[in-house]
């Protein structure tokens, strides 16, 4: 998640809604009444939501548009924007607000073996590992890249032909 400018940036993160704009904004740019309609808020507040990420520098104005008479802006995440902020203090909070987003979004997964189609089998991996620093970089930068793809062939909400997934990836080396 990009961070903007520093503390406005991780204030603006701060929402959960927030976080779920941002995913709806990877895959494509989208107006307050879209992003209204697909996470079932008010106009106004997603509005609100949209304001608060793109004066942090957190999401970019994609274009305008006139719709009935009037102007409506269309927001953008752009993943290759992506920063952490500064602070180890910042950098723990956006986890933690990210660890929170990961049991929302665990509570609408797919885990029935039954059901039709089947889901892909769910990988999670977690660690306290000790690796050597030139292997945790090489290995880093492949989930990186990784994770640069899934953002690239992100598609509007609903696509058809498109399933709706969840990728969460925190990496970062710890006090020895």
């Amino acid at each position: 998640m990009s961070l903007g400018e520093g503390n406005a940036g991780l204030r603006a993160m701060a929402h959960p809604v927030r976080l779920q704009i941002l995913s709806l904004l990877t895959g494509s740019a989208l107006t307050a009444a879209e992003v209204a309609r697909e996470l079932g808020l008010t106009h106004a507040n997603a509005s609100y939501h949209l304001r608060n990420l793109h004066s942090a520098g957190v999401i970019v104005l994609a274009g305008e548009e006139k719709i009935r008479g009037g102007v409506a802006k269309r927001y953008r995440y752009e993943a290759a924007r992506d920063r952490l902020p500064e602070s180890a203090e910042e950098r723990g909070e956006i986890f933690v607000a990210l660890g929170h987003e990961l049991i929302r979004r665990a509570a609408q997964g797919r885990w029935s073996a039954t059901a039709e189609p089947p889901p892909a089998p769910a990988l999670m991996a977690d660690g306290d590992l000790w690796i050597d620093p030139v292997k945790w970089r090489e290995i880093h930068g492949k989930i990186a890249e990784a994770v640069r793809e899934l953002h690239d062939i992100a598609q509007p909400p609903r696509t058809p032909g498109t399933i709706r997934t969840n990728t969460s990836v925190a990496m970062f080396e710890m006090e020895s």
